[in-house]
């Protein structure tokens, strides 16, 4: 990152205190429930108050400390893991696999792919980062390949350049670009989709609101960071990059 911090927005205390790779969200809330959660010397009481990382946090009485040595992985999510550090349903999790997989350090999803995405998937082991990367702030953009059943005419893609409201939501611009003829109907399609934000399930919805089923998704990029050569199911560690 830039030695020029960006202010970033507050975000919860239960996601500051897993971001911090303290614990995961859930049993964040469990401690601050428990009282065990103190912002700036006093015992959190609910709801728990938002934070930006500026305050003292403290859990059973030792303050949070984010490493200092930040490290960064990319690594190619396979469809059919779950991006949560525990899974109500016991489904295999991105950090089961990647234990089972030799990478032994606890580290944090910069953002998430939903159960049924692939691609590339960003791992630190510094909340900051997570934040700074996140943020939309930051404008990283985000790019996916989108195979797509339906007829991509029915795409409006200036609409979507201006950015578009679907059930109250609002969706900063996305371009949209085919990859195959235009023309082509009725078939699956693939169409290279980038985002400069995440919001859950961003691409799907977009896409059935103009009448397409997204049937595969892969993210190739988010920042400056690609998939690279990397296979399904691989990782590596990489530079950390601004």
């Amino acid at each position: 990152m830039s030695s020029n911090k960006i202010v970033l927005e507050k975000i919860r205390l239960n996601k500051f205190i897993a971001l911090c790779g303290v614990c995961s969200r859930r049993d964040a809330d469990r401690y601050i429930e428990q009282g065990r959660v103190c912002v700036n010397g006093k015992v959190v009481a609910q709801p728990a108050p938002l934070v930006d990382g500026s305050e003292i946090i403290t859990v059973d009485g030792e303050p949070i400390q984010e490493v200092s040595e930040v490290k960064v992985w990319t690594f190619y999510k396979p469809a059919g893991l779950v991006t949560t550090h525990k899974d109500e349903q016991d489904r295999l999790t991105v950090f089961d696999y990647l234990k089972e997989e030799g990478l032994q350090e606890r580290v944090i999803s910069v953002g998430r792919l939903d159960l049924n995405s692939e691609g590339l998937l960003l791992l630190t082991n510094n909340g900051e980062f997570a934040r700074f990367a996140e943020s939309p702030q930051t404008m990283w953009k985000r790019v996916y390949r989108v195979r797509v059943f339906g007829d991509i005419a029915n795409l409006d893609i200036e609409e979507l350049k201006q950015g578009i409201t679907i059930d109250g939501v609002n969706y900063r611009e996305v371009e949209v670009e085919p990859e195959k003829d235009f023309a082509h109907t009725g078939q699956n399609a693939w169409l290279r989709v980038v985002l400069t934000e995440g919001k859950n399930r961003e691409i799907r919805k977009i896409m059935e609101y103009f009448g397409l089923q997204v049937n595969r998704l892969i993210r190739i990029q988010y920042g400056p960071y690609t998939l690279d050569n990397l296979k399904i199911g691989e990782w590596k560690q990489v530079s950390v990059e601004s």
